[in-house]
């Protein structure tokens, strides 16, 4: 009875290691999938700085591009463009590292999906920055060349459209919008990824006693398994 409970949580185990493994690369490929489809959607069936209502006057597509960061951020000019994308790579050459290592640690399935949001996002902007200057320099309105794609966003939420008050001390009478920020599928779920692990982060990362007692049973575990492998196996006779 005790081997044959053994043996399902052995089938068990391997089961949710499978789903680990798999997982967090397909969530990631979804990612890139969904992120690529709809910026090729836009480039080639909107104007650049047009937009179209998707739900009312609160969620528009509004087709621009950007040289640098999430939500527009640049900085350096050119060779900034250069830093940023090479960045990018090394990033997300280490976060392929850092994803597989924690799958073989047996971590939390979901930090491994945001793991997997995070990195996903970060190689879809990256295809943008390597490829889009020369695959789409028929279209654009920038020299095409290699490292020097810019990442088109299209997400644009003015929830919140008013001014700021003519008393107040930051741009009085100004036009105020929230929010103003224009992003991709990339972006999201880079954010989606980050704020996640920050909101589970004590369900990500049990307490050390509660992992030391994990660690714990698992070796007990596993000596009871070759215990009873030792037990099962034939005796091989000796050479006289």
């Amino acid at each position: 009875m005790e081997a044959q409970e053994l043996l399902n949580d052995k089938t068990e185990a391997q089961v949710v290691s499978k789903k680990k493994w798999m997982l967090p690369f397909i969530v990631l490929l979804l990612v890139l999938v969904l992120d690529q489809m709809l910026k090729y959607w836009v480039k080639n069936n909107m104007i650049m700085h047009t937009e179209r209502h998707i739900i009312g006057n609160w969620f528009l597509f509004h087709f621009t591009e950007n040289n640098g960061m999430a939500f527009g951020m640049e900085f350096f000019g050119k060779p900034g463009k250069y830093a940023l994308t090479i960045l990018r790579i090394a990033v997300s050459s280490f976060g392929f590292w850092y994803l597989i290592s924690n799958i073989k640690k047996n971590y939390n399935i979901w930090f491994l999906i945001c793991v997997a949001l995070i990195l996903g996002g970060a190689i879809g902007n990256i295809i943008d920055s390597i490829f889009y200057g020369v695959f789409y320099h028929h279209m654009n309105d920038y020299p095409g060349l290699w490292l020097q794609g810019r990442v088109v966003d299209m997400f644009y939420f003015p929830i919140i459209e008013t001014v700021y008050p003519s008393w107040s001390p930051i741009k009085a009478g100004q036009d105020f919008i929230f929010f103003s920020p224009v992003f991709n599928i990339a972006d999201t779920a880079i954010s989606a990824g980050i704020i996640s692990i920050i909101v589970f982060q004590k369900r990500f990362f049990p307490t050390t006693k509660i992992a030391l007692e994990t660690e714990k049973i698992a070796e007990e575990q596993t000596q009871e398994e070759i215990l009873v492998s030792n037990e099962n196996s034939p005796l091989e006779d000796k050479p006289e």
